[in-house]
């Protein structure tokens, strides 16, 4: 291959002119006659074994040129791309110019990855959020675990009030016919929840065990039921039971049911010691939230939106491997949402947008600081993701190239630069 000449013929896209030389199209020609030979007749040769130069004598010189060239393009490309220093996103254009047994010369329109600018990501102030364990947080954990371990006691020496679980039978009627889908027996339905129609559940306030009644509600006007809405109703109620929920009293016994500890004070601080690891991960997490938006509005440079569609189909695939994981795939996750591929790229597109801009920010950033892992940073992340994926490390270099996993490490290693040099409040 020889790279003839580039040519910008306009922002993030450069012409090239590619030469192949007679050794690599010669190849490529005979490849391209073992793969074809077997479907070719001529008449005098059984099907498949008639030599290369006959074919050529009956259908032309020329009969493998156009498949041996399809075969020398990626190759060709990827080594003037390489020799020009440049990253092609996407190629719109193929031409071929000259082409001839000594071999071929083409034209390939391509789209680069742009040469952004990123100014003053160095000391972008950040404010962190408190990580500070107070008692009502601490408070406020315990009462989960106190929901998590409630039981329902049935009350008999009252009426019903809200926050009540009562069970219920009910049957609706609309000027004196029941409706379809509204009736239920020992229905289980917790008062002042809102899952009924307004003043459904109000209406059951007051009412005791085994008492029978009638209310009347109105249906919202957006009511899913074309038939029912806006419309004035009835309802039978049979209330059978009312219930509570009973939280346990915090002591001693409640800790050695829920916890390895034994007292309520040993329980209390192993509760703040998990505060602060969450408190402290989500306020991290934050922190590098901050930076990202930070450093994505100074990012200078028109970006080429193919590189936005690109990502936003890398990230279609990844959500169609995950889901495939649990058992399900793109297709059917679309059918019952209700959604198609351009509707599920449109959703993915902003954080695509995101990503790519975030990338060559910090593929910058490496570069002005001069960011270049070394082999042990490379060794040593070779050797975590084999034992993330639990595969041999040699595996884990055959499946990603030491160039890209060194891009990887160095856009880590600008981020952490970053945040080490953020003035953080």
């Amino acid at each position: 291959m020889k790279l003839v000449s580039t040519n910008k013929t306009e922002t993030n896209t450069i012409e090239l002119t590619i030469a192949v030389e007679k050794e690599a199209f010669e190849a490529a020609i005979a490849k391209t006659y073992k793969k074809q030979v077997k479907n070719i007749n001529v008449p005098g040769f059984r099907k498949g074994k008639a030599p290369r130069n006959i074919i050529e004598k009956m259908y032309g010189a020329d009969v493998f040129y156009d498949d041996a060239m399809q075969e020398c393009y990626p190759v060709a490309l990827d080594e003037a791309a390489t020799e020009a220093d440049l990253k092609v996103v996407a190629v719109t254009n193929v031409e071929v110019e000259e082409v001839n047994a000594d071999g071929f010369t083409f034209k390939a329109t391509c789209i680069v990855e742009p040469e952004i600018e990123i100014k003053d990501y160095k000391g972008i102030e950040i404010e962190k959020k408190s990580t500070e364990v107070t008692d009502e947080l601490v408070n406020e954990e315990i009462d989960r675990v106190r929901e998590r371990n409630s039981r329902m006691v049935t009350v008999e020496d009252r009426a019903a009030q809200m926050g009540d679980t009562t069970v219920i039978d009910f049957e609706g009627f609309v000027d004196g016919v029941a409706f379809e889908g509204g009736k239920a027996e020992n229905f289980n339905l917790e008062l002042g929840s809102g899952n009924f129609i307004p003043g459904f559940e109000e209406q059951i306030v007051g009412h005791n065990t085994d008492e029978e009644f009638t209310i009347d509600v109105t249906f919202p006007e957006e009511y899913h039921s074309e038939e029912l809405k806006g419309k004035a109703s009835q309802f039978k109620i049979k209330l059978h039971e009312i219930k509570v929920k009973e939280l346990p009293e915090v002591d001693d016994e409640f800790v050695k049911d829920v916890s390895e500890k034994d007292t309520l004070d040993e329980y209390k601080e192993e509760v703040k010691e998990n505060i602060a690891k969450r408190l402290e991960a989500e306020a991290e997490k934050d922190v590098d939230d901050q930076l990202v938006e930070k450093l994505l509005e100074k990012v200078e440079g028109e970006i080429p939106e193919v590189m936005f569609e690109n990502e936003a189909n890398n990230m279609l695939r990844e959500m169609d491997m995950r889901l495939r994981s649990q058992g399900m795939d793109l297709n059917t996750y679309m059918q019952y949402t209700g959604m198609n591929p351009e509707s599920v790229r449109e959703m993915y597109l902003p954080e695509a947008q995101k990503r790519v801009k975030m990338r060559l920010a910090l593929e910058k950033i490496a570069k002005l600081e001069n960011i270049t892992p070394s082999e042990d940073d490379i060794t040593a992340e070779y050797n975590r993701l084999a034992e993330a994926y639990q595969m041999e490390a040699d595996k884990v270099k055959e499946a990603i190239p030491a160039d890209a996993l060194s891009q990887d490490l160095a856009v880590e290693m600008a981020m952490k630069l970053v945040k080490d040099n953020a003035k953080i409040k």
